[in-house]
Parts: structure tokens; sequence; C-alpha cells
């Protein structure tokens, strides 16, 4: 299991393009990447990476050394000279002190040596995008809060625990209070591009942060059929207990789709 460092989580949804030829090393670090909750896709040589850049606009780029049709330093100092700034982080198996200085002339913002720690990568990762995008503080909606730097939820003073993807999920929500959110648009900015999934598991995940944040204050979670989510203060009461029927706060209530909570076709 990788051991994902401290605060790295905080920066999720950041995009990081990977450029690397070798396919087990490309998979192994687009991966990982994703894992800790970064957006990312790669590419498998120079030519490839300029197509991505145009049409992915990634924060940061993970770049081999050695790609087969040109090395990374030359596809670095060409991006300088078109004006592109995106910071490239350099992986090689040149461990020489002047081949790390060529990297980081040609602008290149940091080196690591094959064969490379994980977690040392995702906190170099972490440190070049802390100092270009630096997350920002909590975000509040209502007594519900949600901090980045922490990696934490709160609402009403008691903290929420939360998997990775229910506080990526919360996270896009309090980014966007008061608005009807589309499952398709929560699966592209949560889940990612490259999902092929369900769009059900929307649904799903809605149902389990239902759980754990309408339990504590007034239901926050409101369906709106047909279309998707939308994360609004109701006031009112809380929900009760959704896992016990005989709790009056949910017996015979109703969603806004006019059927009882979770006996609805497709939403939670």
């Amino acid at each position: 299991m990788i051991a994902v460092p401290e605060g790295v989580s905080a920066l999720a949804r950041q995009r990081i393009l990977v450029v690397e030829d070798d396919p087990g090393i490309r998979a192994l670090l687009s991966s990982t990447v994703k894992l800790v909750g970064y957006d990312v896709r790669d590419a498998p040589d120079a030519r490839a990476a300029r197509r991505e850049l145009e049409r992915f606009e990634p924060h940061l780029l993970v770049v081999d050394v050695m790609l087969p049709d040109i090395d990374g330093i030359a596809f670095t100092r060409a991006l300088r000279e078109a004006g592109r700034d995106t910071p490239v982080l350099f992986l090689t198996a040149r461990a020489q002190t002047v081949d790390r200085l060529a990297g980081l002339r040609a602008g290149g913002d940091d080196y690591v040596t094959k064969p490379f720690n994980v977690e040392e990568l995702l906190l170099r990762i972490r440190a070049i995008l802390g100092r270009l995008h630096p997350v920002e503080g909590p975000l509040q909606y209502a007594d519900l809060a949600l901090d980045p730097h922490a990696h934490s939820a709160h609402r009403a003073g008691r903290q929420i625990p939360l998997t990775p993807t229910e506080y990526r999920l919360l996270e896009y929500l309090l980014r966007h209070p008061e608005q009807v959110l589309t499952r398709e648009q929560i699966v592209q900015d949560v889940w990612g591009y490259d999902f092929d999934g369900d769009p059900g598991i929307v649904d799903t995940y809605v149902r389990y942060l239902r759980r754990k944040v309408d339990r504590l204050g007034a239901p926050m979670l409101h369906t709106v059929r047909g279309i998707g989510y939308r994360l609004h203060d109701s006031g009112g009461k809380p929900r009760g207990n959704p896992g016990n029927p005989g709790d009056p706060g949910e017996r015979g209530k109703l969603g806004e789709r006019g059927e009882p909570e979770g006996q609805s076709g497709r939403g939670p």
C-alpha cells in the first residue's frame, strides 16, 4: 500500500501530465499520482505530450529525460522558448551533477533519479504545486466546513470521517453551493475525464455523504429530479439516524422527487 505523505491530498484535482516511454513505469506513475487524488493523463513521447498540453492544460509535467523522439531536456527547453511556463519535474537514471544541472538550466523545476521512491516523488510534486498554486483556506457553507490543509470536514463543530472519494465529492459540492450539478459534471470533475464506469456511482456516494452529513443537521444534499444534485441549506430538522428504520426523522420523509428517500429508481 502506498503511504500518502501528509498534505498531499489537499492539492487533489490539480492536473498532472506524465511523459514516460516505458509502459510499466508510465502506468505506475499515472496510477500512483491518480490514487492520491490528482487528475492525470500520460504520454509515451514528446509528440504526444505536446498534443496533451493543448487539450489538458496540466499544472505540472513529470518528464522522463530519455524519450524516444526527443530527450526530455530538449523538450522542456523548447517549451520555455515557446513561452510555456508549466513546471517540469524530471525523471532520469542519470545521477551525475552535470546532468541535473543541465535539466535545471533548461527550465526544469526539480529532478528525481530512478529508481525513485514513490513517497519522495509525491512530496516533490506537492512542493512544486504548493509553491505555484497554494492551497486556499477552508471552504464554508452554512454550518458545513472543509479544511484543505488538514484534509478534514466538520458540521456544526463535529468532525465528519470521510474516505478520499467522499472528501473529493464534498469538496466539489462546497465549491459550487446552491448550484444544480449534473451527474455527468460530477463524474468528470470528481472521478476524472477517463472514468468509464457507471455514472450511478455518483448516486452511491451522495448516499454515503447523506448518511454522514445530513445526520448532523438539516438536509443539505438535495436531489434535483432528472438532473443531479444541489448543496442547499434547507433549515429544519435533521434526518435522524439513516440506519434506523424506526427513527421518526426518517419514516415517511419524502425526497425532492416526491418519493420516499432511498426508494427512487436512480437516486439514493
